[in-house]
C-alpha cells in the first residue's frame, strides 16, 4: 500500500483545523527555496490566438513539477503562515466588500418598496412579487452558462465585469418609468449577479486548503450583515435627502454608482489564480498550491471534462445540493424582498423600519462568526451537525414572527432568522470541499445556485397583498422550508459518513491501493480518486 499517510504533517495537522505548533514539528523543514526562484520559468500554459489572451491558463507541466517536488518536502510553518496571512489580506477584504456590495443591490428594491416605488410605477397587487421573482428568472437562465464561463475565463476578471454590469443596470432602474421597464432590468440583473456566489467560493477554493475554507467563507460572508446594516444606514442617509427625485431612485443611483467604481479597483488589484501574480514570488506561489497537497483537489483546469459533466449530473448529491439551495432560499427570497415591509407592519415609520435593519445586520454577522469559531474548535467531523443547530433559531424566529404578540418579540423572531446566515456559509464550504474535479465542481456550483434562484423565485410568492402587513402564510411556509433544510442537510451528512467508511474499509481489506501525491495534482473527481474523503 503507498499513498495512504499525508506527506507532511503540516499538511496533517492543517486537516485538523491548522491547529499546530511550530516547536512540535521534528523533521527537517524546507526552508530553502531558492532552487524555485527561477525567472525564465513558465507556469502557465500558452494559448495562441488573439482570444487566446483573454482565455484562463491553466499552471504549466513545468509548475506542476515544481508543486511534487515541493510536495515531497516538509514546509516551513513559520513561512506558511507568513504567506497565508499575506492573501488574507488580498483576498479576503476585496471578497468582503463584493459580498457586501451583492447584498446592499439586491435589497434595493426592498427599501425602494418603503420610499414609495409601488406607488410612484402604479404596481399592481402581484406586480412587486413578480419584481422580486424575476432577478431570479434572469439568475436561473444564466447559472450554468456563467459557471461554465467561470471554469474558461479568469476569475478576478469575470466577477470584475459582471460587478460592472451589477452597477450600470442598478443606475438604469432609476430611469424605469414603469412595470414593464422595470422587470427587463431586474432579469438582466439577476443574470448578472448569478455570478457573484459562485465566483466567490471558487476564489477562496483557489486559494484555501479545506480545512481553511469555511473560516475564510465565513469572513467573506460576514459582509452580508454588514450590507444589510449598511443598506439600513444608506436608507435612513437617503431618506432624508431634499431632491425632486423621489427617494427609491436615489437608492439605486448610489449603489449603483457605488457597485460600479468598485468593480475596477477588482479588475486592476486583485489576482486571478496563485499560478501568476506579481503580488507574491514564484516560491511563495508554490508553497500557496504545495500546502493544499492532503485537498486531493489542487488542480486547476479550464478545459471542459465531458466524463466529470456526467457524472455531476449522475451524483444525487448534486440533486441535494439543489434542494438546499432551495430550501435555504425560500426564506431568503421573501424576506429580502418583504422584511422591511414586514417590519413596518410591526408599526415602526418609514425611517424607523430602515434603522431596524442595523441589529439584524449586527446580529448576522456576530452568529456567522460565532460559527466560524465553533467550527474551528469543533473536531473534524461535526461540520454538518452544527450546520443543522445554527438553523434551529431560525425555525423558532419564524414562529415567533407569526404566533408571538406585540411588537418586541415578533421583531426579536425576525432578528432571530439572521442566524441561517451561518449555515449556508458553512454549507458552501462544503460545496468548495466535497466535489472533485473541476469541470464537476461548476456542475455542482451551478446546482446549488439553481437551487438559490428558485428558491428566491417561489418565496416572494408565499407573501399576499392580502396578508399585508403580517404576510402569515410567507411567514410559516419560510418556517416550513428551514425545516426542510435541516432534513437535507443531515441526508447529506449521511451520504458523506457512508462513503467515507466504504473507502475506508476498501483500503483496509487491500482491495484499493494509491499515491496521494500523484492524485492531489490530478483534475480528478471524488468519485474516481481514491483519496478523496468527504467533510462532514
Amino acid at each position: 500500500m503507498s499513498g495512504t499517510q499525508p506527506v507532511s504533517s503540516l499538511t496533517s495537522n492543517s486537516m485538523k483545523g491548522e491547529k499546530y505548533e511550530v516547536e512540535e514539528i521534528e523533521a527537517a523543514v524546507n526552508n530553502d527555496l531558492s532552487w524555485a526562484d527561477r525567472d525564465n520559468a513558465h507556469d502557465l500554459d500558452r494559448h495562441p490566438g488573439f482570444w487566446g489572451r483573454f482565455l484562463k491558463k491553466n499552471p504549466s507541466p513545468e509548475f506542476l513539477a515544481d508543486v511534487a517536488k515541493m510536495n515531497a518536502t516538509e514546509l516551513d510553518p513559520v513561512q506558511v503562515k507568513r504567506i497565508e496571512r499575506k492573501v488574507d489580506l488580498l483576498i479576503i477584504p476585496a471578497l468582503s466588500i463584493c459580498y457586501m456590495f451583492y447584498y446592499v443591490d439586491k435589497t434595493t428594491l426592498s427599501y425602494a418598496a418603503i420610499f414609495g416605488i409601488k406607488k410612484d410605477l402604479n404596481l399592481g397587487k402581484s406586480e412587486y412579487s413578480w419584481l422580486s421573482s424575476l432577478f431570479y428568472f434572469g439568475w436561473v437562465a444564466w447559472a450554468l452558462p456563467t459557471n461554465l464561463l467561470m471554469q474558461k475565463f479568469p476569475l478576478n476578471k469575470y466577477l470584475a465585469i459582471n460587478i460592472f454590469f451589477w452597477g450600470v443596470l442598478l443606475m438604469a432602474q432609476a430611469a424605469s418609468r414603469n412595470f414593464t421597464e422595470l422587470a427587463v432590468l431586474r432579469i438582466l440583473s439577476g443574470a448578472a449577479e448569478a455570478t457573484a456566489d459562485p465566483a466567490f467560493v471558487l476564489i477562496t477554493a483557489t486559494w484555501y486548503t479545506r480545512a481553511q475554507q469555511p473560516t475564510r467563507i465565513g469572513y467573506w460572508y460576514m459582509a452580508n450583515g454588514f450590507g444589510i446594516a449598511l443598506g439600513g444606514l444608506f436608507g435612513y442617509g437617503i431618506g432624508h435627502i431634499q431632491s425632486h427625485l423621489p427617494s427609491w431612485k436615489w437608492e439605486f443611483i448610489i449603489i449603483g454608482t457605488l457597485c460600479t467604481l468598485w468593480s475596477v479597483f477588482l479588475f486592476i488589484f486583485v489576482p486571478g489564480s496563485p499560478y501568476h501574480t506579481h503580488w507574491f514570488t514564484r516560491p511563495e506561489r508554490l508553497v500557496i498550491v504545495s500546502r493544499k497537497r492532503a485537498d486531493q483537489n489542487v488542480a486547476d483546469n479550464r478545459r471542459w471534462n465531458a466524463s466529470q459533466a456526467i457524472e455531476g449530473f449522475i451524483d444525487p448529491k448534486t440533486y441535494l445540493f439543489f434542494l438546499f439551495g432551495f430550501t435555504a432560499n425560500v426564506p431568503n427570497g421573501g424576506t429580502s424582498n418583504f422584511g422591511t415591509l414586514i417590519v413596518q407592519g410591526f408599526g415602526f415609520n418609514t425611517l424607523q423600519t430602515t434603522l431596524m435593519q442595523i441589529p439584524y445586520g449586527v446580529i448576522i454577522s456576530f452568529i456567522i462568526g460565532l460559527a466560524i469559531y465553533i467550527n474551528y474548535k469543533l473536531p473534524p467531523g461535526y461540520r454538518t451537525l452544527l450546520m443543522a443547530a445554527t438553523n434551529v433559531p431560525t425555525v423558532a424566529g419564524f414562529a415567533m414572527m407569526a404566533w408571538a404578540g406585540g411588537k418586541a418579540p415578533r421583531l426579536i423572531g425576525y432578528w432571530m432568522t439572521g442566524a441561517s446566515n451561518a449555515t449556508f456559509v458553512l454549507g458552501l464550504s462544503l460545496l468548495s470541499g466535497n466535489v472533485g474535479g473541476q469541470t464537476k465542481k461548476a456542475i455542482a456550483s451551478a446546482a446549488v445556485f439553481l437551487g438559490v434562484a428558485t428558491g428566491n423565485i417561489v418565496g416572494p410568492f408565499l407573501f399576499k397583498d392580502s396578508e399585508a402587513p403580517h404576510y402569515q402564510t410567507g411567514v410559516i411556509g419560510c418556517m416550513i422550508s428551514r425545516a426542510l433544510e435541516i432534513v437535507i442537510i443531515l441526508i447529506l451528512r449521511y451520504m458523506f459518513l457512508w462513503q467515507n467508511k466504504r473507502r475506508d474499509r476498501a483500503v483496509a481489506e487491500g482491495r484499493v491501493e494509491y499515491d496521494d501525491i500523484a492524485t492531489a495534482l490530478e483534475d480528478t473527481s471524488d468519485w474516481k480518486n481514491p483519496a478523496f474523503r468527504y467533510i462532514t
